[in-house]
């Protein structure tokens, strides 16, 4: 198949297009990303690869997301702008790139043909419910502008398979972590800031009691999920939404005590007040992507993080 991967220099953009030009069924990566948060020295490895293609343009832009559609047979979309705090500073931003972008892509997809779309969506769409585990077909009320523009995403696709005749499937991504993942984002997330906080012996910070869970998922696992959800010839897989995660919680203050054994070192915690739109506790019921999808995750939380820090260890040590 030749594949268009959006948002490919990002972090689980990069995991994938490292992925799938290794992979005998792929002619093409085709890489559509306009550099604003990702980075192309995630993408520079493979230059000489004579599958990678690379287009820098905006998903904003309708008349770039038909040029990069262009002889493609499926598309993973991973291009967005995550971080809940981020779509709170600046909700008109997150909503024109994660609403209008993925707009864009999936009428430039029906336009061209494509025969399958994956999106990255979020289990931010669970918004306040405080049903546990998570399960997909019972989300609450988004409680930021980043919630609202995924739910908005999976809606979307809906449409677009009932009125355009487009097959997607949806990944409700639960905290994925990994390699490539930038701790010196202003907007990082929690395990490569403390991965980086560990290496440096500097104090981080928690926003809140410690007490927070999530479901955190090892971008190995994502990768699975992708290729499955872009494979698959269950016609009950197609048009679905799927949880994509290991079906296990960690608290904060746990992440913590296992960087300290990873790590041996230990470091002050200071902690601060919890972040406005935050979810207190995340855990994904996976059957439905074990039982359609084939999905079984193969790296879990601690095994995950060791390869984490190891990853950071190593960049740091070099510089």
């Amino acid at each position: 198949m030749n594949l268009l991967i959006t948002g490919g220099a990002g972090f689980i953009g990069s995991n994938l297009v490292e992925h799938f030009l290794n992979r005998d069924n792929v002619n093409i990566v085709r890489v559509l990303d306009d550099l604003s948060t990702g980075s192309y020295n995630n993408l520079r490895e493979f230059e000489k690869n004579p599958k990678f293609e690379f287009v820098k343009g905006s998903i904003c832009d309708y008349q770039t997301c038909l040029e990069a559609c262009d002889g493609i047979d499926k598309i993973s979309h991973q291009a967005a702008l995550g971080s809940v705090p981020r779509s709170i500073e600046n909700p008109m931003r997150t909503t024109e790139v994660n609403v209008l972008g993925t707009v864009n892509i999936l009428h430039a997809a029906a336009e061209k043909n494509v025969s399958r779309i994956v999106l990255a969506c979020s289990s931010s769409t669970y918004g306040d419910s405080a049903d546990l585990p998570k399960v997909e077909g019972n989300i609450g009320k988004p409680l930021s502008p980043y919630a609202v523009s995924k739910v908005s995403v999976e809606q979307y696709a809906e449409v677009f398979s009932k009125v355009y005749g487009l097959t997607f499937i949806g990944l409700r991504y639960f905290n994925i972590f990994g390699k490539k993942q930038d701790p010196e984002n202003p907007y990082a997330a929690v395990i490569p800031i403390f991965c980086k906080a560990y290496l440096d012996g500097v104090s981080p910070t928690i926003n809140g009691d410690g007490k927070t869970t999530r479901d955190f998922t090892h971008v190995s696992n994502a990768i699975q999920a992708n290729e499955l959800a872009l494979t698959t010839e269950k016609k009950e897989a197609l048009n679905e939404i799927y949880n994509i995660a290991c079906g296990d919680r960690v608290s904060l203050m746990n992440m913590v005590e296992i960087l300290e054994e990873i790590s041996g070192n230990v470091v002050k915690i200071n902690y601060g007040p919890e972040r406005p739109g935050d979810v207190k506790h995340s855990l994904a019921d996976i059957s439905k992507a074990r039982e359609r999808l084939d999905y079984n995750p193969e790296v879990f939380f601690r095994e995950g993080l060791e390869k984490a820090y190891q990853y950071y260890k190593k960049i740091y040590d070099k510089q």
